[in-house]
């Protein structure tokens, strides 16, 4: 993002979270982005400080209370926990409270000009997405994956980093894909599946399973069971 354009902070932004990501997220957002960040939210239960870089922490079960939702956009800065669940639930209570949700796309990503993405999506730098693939809502890629063309990744899912996905691959919801994972051209990774880092998948995958990095047979434990995902 040029100078200019981050002179101009005519965007205000909540984030939900005050961790490790919470304060990457901050980082990027304030200076490569138009938002202004005013404060962060976490739910009153998990809530252990009042201050993080100068800003309030506030408890989440208040949020409108003290920023208006017609003035104030949010961003979900929750990673993977539970197969990307506690993400998505927060992702959409803050929706019902009438909040517009923030999406944060590098400047120094590569993304082709025909790419559709939806929202809480949060794209890190050295990303190359390809001609006509499509992200639903609620992704998280890290640094330096490569989205193939004509691919498309559902809601819900977090692409860690240097992952690559080849053209015409499918990756449903609620997925994990590790660190230099690779998925083959024309396959489709099933929902609630744990890709693991350094995994090569050259088949559709099964649902609800966890994929070890030396072959494309998963594991006998359920991927929901093994993380604890609680159904909603």
């Amino acid at each position: 993002m040029d100078k200019e354009a981050l002179m101009h902070k005519h965007k205000k932004l909540i984030i939900v979270g005050d961790s490790d990501f919470a304060q990457i997220a901050f980082e990027y957002f304030t200076h490569d982005s138009s938002y202004k960040v005013d404060a962060f939210v976490v739910e009153r239960d998990y809530r252990t400080r009042d201050m993080l870089f100068g800003l309030p922490v506030v408890d989440l079960e208040n949020i409108a209370d003290n920023y208006n939702p017609s003035k104030y956009e949010v961003f979900i800065a929750v990673t993977y926990t539970q197969l990307n669940r506690v993400r998505t639930r927060l992702y959409h209570k803050v929706k019902s409270l009438g909040y517009k949700i923030a999406s944060y796309v590098s400047s120094k990503a590569f993304i082709w000009q025909n790419v559709k993405y939806g929202e809480n999506i949060f794209i890190f730098e050295n990303n190359v997405i390809q001609p006509f693939a499509e992200l639903g809502n609620n992704i998280i890629l890290w640094s330096g994956n490569h989205i193939g063309h004509h691919s498309v990744i559902n809601d819900n899912c977090f692409i860690s980093s240097h992952v690559v996905l080849s053209g015409h691959c499918t990756v449903k919801e609620n997925c994990f894909l590790g660190v230099n994972s690779t998925v083959a051209n024309n396959v489709t990774i099933a929902s609630d599946n744990w890709i693991s880092p350094n995994s090569l998948i050259t088949k559709d995958t099964e649902e609800n399973k966890i994929y070890s990095s030396n072959n494309s047979i998963p594991s006998a434990v359920p991927a929901k069971k093994f993380f604890k995902v609680k159904e909603q």
